[in-house]
């Protein structure tokens, strides 16, 4: 016998009057992924965007396969590549107004370059040598948050205070499939609806979280279903189509910037390279499986649509590939360089105002660091102090 079989046990009914707060059929998600691109709605998307959004990709998959090279000279800690995902790494970014905030996770390295962040700065925290590795206030990107999820309430936090003020700003926050099933994210995503946040929620379901697959996360029919119970739009999307993300993301900036509150968008992707360097997905994935996501990559998808509206010929095509590695020289170039660290960086934006022991440390470590000083030889001088 549960406790509500019990006799006496109180049995709360809605009141007579009781209604429904949202109708949660607008609410809902379509059964099946958006597609634009192999569709009749593909020619009515503008050639213009089309050529940027493939020239991002292009330079996004060259940038992808410079860092994990990186890695594996010893030049970058750790870099999650983005492999696959680009569509919807070039999408978020594209979207976003000047005044805009984008609110990216560990794997957004692509939409940051997008946004026009230098892509070495974007770099510099996988490098592990200076706090973020940019100004977040230069471009409005906030640091990429490896902490998973705890970047959606910060986004939260500035929509709604941008539109306390009147400020003309949305915020649009990434996070993985795996970052839905951290506390943040049901609180991020309840402030919002209940504030009417002009907040854009992009979950980039790549299938895993590290090795947990989505059917481990969730019984939910999709993730974009998520956003009915806590009384927003959902909208399910095919990752992989750059055309549809970015028609549905636009879609959702509009509505946010228009007052009509925060969407969640769930863009149905795949992560087609390991987790990190430091990840052996093998362990958890078949072949066979990541060959046949391989057939639904976004640059083919874009490349052959471009293609059949003849609006890519060989010399664009040309054009694209050596802007991209380009880019790829810079970055190996400037990534080969030592930087020059100073330790008294430590101290430098921990805090508006320094808190009194974070000035008593500063002080400890610069005696320190001048004790140690004239402690070693003079520089060129032979132990003894005879010169060279």
């Amino acid at each position: 016998m549960t406790v509500m079989e019990q006799r006496g046990a109180y049995r709360p009914t809605p009141p007579p009057a009781w209604q429904p707060r949202t109708d949660p059929a607008p609410l809902l998600p379509d059964p099946e992924p958006y597609r634009v691109l192999g569709t009749g709605r593909a020619d009515a998307v503008d050639p213009e965007l089309l050529r940027r959004l493939y020239a991002e990709l292009v330079k996004g998959r060259r940038y992808n396969a410079q860092a994990t090279a990186l890695t594996k000279q010893g030049r970058l800690a750790v870099y999650p590549s983005s492999t696959g995902q680009e569509a919807c790494e070039v999408a978020a970014a594209l979207v976003l107004k000047e005044q805009d905030w984008l609110f990216p996770s560990y794997r957004d390295t692509l939409a940051v370059v997008a946004r026009g962040v230098d892509p070495v700065e974007t770099l510099t925290l996988l490098r592990g040598d200076w706090h973020t590795g940019y100004d977040p206030y230069e471009h409005r990107v906030a640091p990429l948050s490896t902490p998973l999820a705890t970047q959606l309430p910060h986004a939260v936090g500035l929509a709604h205070a941008a539109r306390l003020k009147g400020d003309d700003v949305v915020a649009l926050a990434m996070v993985g499939d795996g970052g839905t099933s951290e506390g943040d994210f049901h609180e991020a995503l309840n402030f919002a609806a209940v504030w009417r946040a002009p907040v854009v929620f992009l979950v980039q379901n790549n299938g895993f979280a590290i090795s947990v697959p989505l059917a481990k996360q969730t019984a939910a029919p999709s993730l974009a279903h998520k956003a009915v119970g806590y009384g927003m739009p959902g909208r399910l999307v095919d990752g992989n189509d750059a055309a549809a993300v970015h028609e549905v993301l636009a879609d959702a900036v509009r509505h946010a910037r228009a007052g009509g509150g925060p969407t969640l968008v769930e863009a149905v992707t795949y992560r087609v390279e390991a987790h990190t360097n430091a990840d052996d997905a093998t362990r958890y994935r078949g072949d066979a499986e990541v060959e046949t996501w391989k057939e639904h990559d976004p640059l083919t998808l874009l490349e052959q649509e471009l293609t059949r509206r003849g609006l890519l010929d060989d010399d664009r095509l040309a054009a694209v590939r050596q802007d991209a590695e380009t880019m790829a020289a810079d970055l190996r170039a400037r990534m080969n360089q030592d930087p020059v660290l100073d330790p008294m960086d430590l101290f430098t934006h921990v805090y508006a105002e320094p808190t009194p022991q974070l000035l008593e440390q500063r002080e400890q470590l610069r005696a320190e660091l001048a004790a140690e000083a004239e402690a070693e030889p003079a520089s060129g001088a032979e132990p003894g102090g005879t010169q060279r």
